[in-house]
């Protein structure tokens, strides 16, 4: 069969859409099923040096991926009329699955559901345009948000089948008016060969975030609790990535003298492991109004390696629910700074309570969140599980949640 995979980011770049999509290219029997990856020419993140996925890679646009608004959205038009000439005229698929990298490339996915009569799914990274409007990019009633809306909820409302990332993403999807027995909640996962749990080291407690602090995540919370503990050696805070917050929360530590935070960059794939070992609790955070629009995926790495996870957002969001779901770490209501400060001094006096709840972490990933039973819930929603595996893939059953 012919698959087409479209998304902007994909193998060497490592970005989180190009990564997933990578997991699953690498899984599928290149003697069953012929797949072409249409994605973009730009590196968004750090490089791949492991070996390619068996699959025919196009890559469209020539516009080189930028953080700035105008260069992203540049490029994400350069690569939309790239990929849109490219699926047009490239070999007839059977199937096309849709990411949501750039926006409302799922349009292309309806296209050729209508000229090639392919079936077409769509796996939602991000709700458009409901993350701009919770993150003040676009007015919530203006013509642009109404257009964009239209424009996102036509391929939805004709799909196959769409592939939400949680239940508040499927609530979501309802509330714009998807059918709901249209949507499969799926969750991310990440690679538990590659990130294992490590010995917890002795000293100060390390709250350590990995990964992007952008604008969907939540920092007063964690700057506050930090100024409060800022002349406490037996804590250390950690952040290890980049994103719009991280500037400013580094900014901040300077500016109060917090000398027991540390910044540095986006770890590599080698140094991933490592990296997450070095903390206690690994820090997630989401501002309220994302609840749903987006599902931060860094709380699979780590669980992976069996870490506790310290989660400030919504209650309803994802990670609140795998926290109280599989029992493998903490809830804090953002702004709530005096119960996060307790807590962390209650884990620093109690590391058989983080150890425990570690454990709790990595045993819950082994069951549902390992790269293979991850990839083989995407396999199966898209018909393209050879062999079924005995995993708790919620595509066939819900009643794990």
């Amino acid at each position: 069969m012919q698959v087409l995979f479209i998304n902007q980011f994909f193998w060497p770049d490592t970005a989180a859409t190009g990564q997933l999509l990578t997991d699953v290219a690498r899984e599928i029997d290149p003697d069953l099923h012929a797949v072409t990856v249409l994605c973009g020419r730009s590196v968004y993140g750090a490089v791949d040096s492991v070996f390619p996925p068996p699959v025919r890679i196009v890559k469209s646009g020539d516009v080189a991926f930028s953080r700035g608004r105008i260069g992203r959205v540049t490029s994400y038009a350069a690569f939309f009329v790239g990929a849109m000439i490219e699926g047009v005229r490239g070999p007839k698929p059977a199937l096309v699955l849709t990411l949501t990298t750039p926006p409302l490339i799922s349009l292309l996915g309806t296209l050729l559901k209508s000229l090639r009569g392919a079936q077409h799914f769509i796996w939602e990274m991000d709700v458009y345009p409901d993350i701009a409007v919770d993150l003040n990019v676009l007015k919530q009633r203006s013509i642009a948000t109404r257009l964009i809306g239209i424009l996102a909820d036509i391929p939805r409302k004709r799909a196959d089948g769409i592939i939400a990332l949680g239940d508040d993403m499927k609530a979501r999807l309802v509330a714009r008016g998807i059918a709901e027995d249209k949507i499969i909640v799926a969750e991310n996962w990440a690679n538990g060969d590659e990130i294992v749990p490590r010995p917890f080291q002795d000293g100060p407690l390390v709250v350590h975030y990995s990964g992007t602090f952008g604008l969907a995540h939540e920092a007063h919370t964690i700057a506050e609790a930090m100024r409060q503990l800022r002349d406490d050696c037996r804590f250390r805070f950690v952040f290890v990535g980049g994103g719009a917050r991280r500037g400013p929360l580094e900014e901040f530590c300077r500016r109060e003298g917090i000398r027991n935070a540390e910044f540095r960059s986006y770890a590599s794939r080698s140094e991933l492991n490592r990296s997450l070992a070095e903390g206690h609790v690994g820090l997630v955070t989401q501002i309220p109004a994302t609840e749903g629009s987006v599902v931060p995926s860094k709380s699979y790495g780590i669980m992976a390696a069996g870490r506790p996870m310290l989660y400030v957002g919504p209650p309803g969001a994802t990670p609140a629910r795998l926290v109280e779901r599989h029992e493998c770490g903490w809830i804090i209501e953002p702004g709530d700074v005096e119960s996060m400060v307790r807590l962390l001094n209650r884990l620093e006096q109690d590391r058989g309570l983080v150890r425990e709840s570690g454990a709790q972490a990595r045993q819950a990933f082994e069951r549902y969140y390992d790269r293979p039973i991850g990839v083989a819930r995407i396999l199966s929603i898209l018909g393209l599980l050879e062999a079924p595996r005995s995993v708790p893939a919620r595509a066939a059953a819900s009643s794990m949640v």
